[in-house]
């Protein structure tokens, strides 16, 4: 059975503090000591901002257009390390006391065994000194042969890799251990969960609909000035865009009519100093395209609708404010 380490460092020990001991008896002591959407009749598919949850998972068509930036794999943070193996320190590394004070005790019987053996020769005859000497040097023999071995072993110990994680242990949290929504559905680029509130009340869903008749009736008339004080810059402008695509085309929607059947606040948060809240809109509305090169009657005027007959749609809206500001359209998603 091998020598545990600190038996090994106790036994050394011993034998470098009794050797100097008795040799000292005889030699007159010496020593030395160390250590160490959309909006109606738009043809683009769901655009806008939601905050953080532009690109979540919200059971509608995802935003499709958006200034929002697009989450990379990197933003959802580091990727998990791989536990690397390491050696484990050396008991000399762990132990630098005792260390210390061997090599300290070693240090001292050697200079004993230099100089104490050469005074104890010079006062005491010839017969005495050769078997002080001999005695001496058997000692020391063992000493070397157990310093060897002690460093075979560590040595051994050494080369033996032990595996321990050297990145941050990672564990697997559930979303009631978080509080927030399943990691599903949220998005890979947040940088904070925002504040889960209910900040839309009733109140909040007729300024909902009223949005909702002003804008289709300001993209009826293509009045930007109205639209500007409905919506956000970035809606703004995908209705500015769609609005120059139709006049190119030399065609005009109209959305007439409108009468809100549904309204349903599906989501509403918070995020700093803004409230953002999605509301499920539906409602009927005379929906059609006309030609205006084509006067009402001619053959080819109604290019995509019904004049006459009104339509169904269902959109998610979302809408914004500021903390006591009002609310401004600020996405619409499809719902499919």
């Amino acid at each position: 059975m091998p020598l545990k380490p600190t038996k090994l460092i106790a036994l050394s020990l011993a034998l470098s503090l009794a050797v100097p001991t008795l040799s000292f008896a005889k030699a007159g002591g010496r020593s030395s000591s160390g250590s160490g959407s959309s909006s109606g009749g738009m043809t683009y598919g769901s655009e806008g901002s939601r905050g953080s949850r532009t690109y979540d998972n919200n059971s509608y068509r995802p935003i499709e257009r958006s200034t929002t930036p697009q989450p990379t794999p990197s933003a959802a943070g580091p990727a998990p390390v791989a536990p690397q193996p390491v050696s484990q320190p050396s008991f000399f590394q762990r132990h630098p006391i005792l260390t210390g004070l061997a090599a300290g005790f070693a240090g001292s019987w050697i200079g004993h065994m230099l100089f104490g053996a050469n005074n104890s020769m010079a006062n005491s005859d010839a017969k005495d000194s050769v078997e002080e000497t001999g005695g001496n040097m058997g000692m020391l023999l063992l000493l070397v042969a157990l310093g060897a071995a002690a460093l075979y072993y560590f040595m051994r110990v050494r080369r033996q890799p032990s595996l321990a994680p050297t990145g941050p242990v990672l564990r697997r949290e559930s979303a009631s251990d978080l509080n927030v929504a399943a990691p599903e559905s949220r998005s890979g680029f947040m940088t904070q969960q925002p504040d889960i509130a209910t900040v839309a009340s009733p109140q909040d869903e007729t300024s909902f609909r009223d949005i909702l008749v002003n804008v289709q009736t300001a993209w009826s008339k293509q009045n930007l000035e109205a639209l500007k004080r409905v919506t956000t810059p970035e809606m703004l402008h995908y209705f500015s865009s769609a609005l120059t695509e139709n006049t190119s085309k030399d065609v005009e929607n109209r959305v007439e009519d409108v009468t809100i059947l549904k309204t349903e606040t599906r989501e509403s948060w918070t995020e700093n100093a803004v409230d953002y809240a999605t509301a499920l809109l539906q409602w009927n509305a005379r929906d059609y395209t006309v030609s205006l090169s084509k006067q009402r009657g001619e053959p080819g005027y109604v290019v995509d609708g019904s004049e006459a007959t009104p339509v169904e749609s269902t959109e998610a809206w979302t809408f914004m404010r500021y903390h006591g500001g009002k609310w401004l359209l600020s996405a619409i998603q499809q719902v499919e």
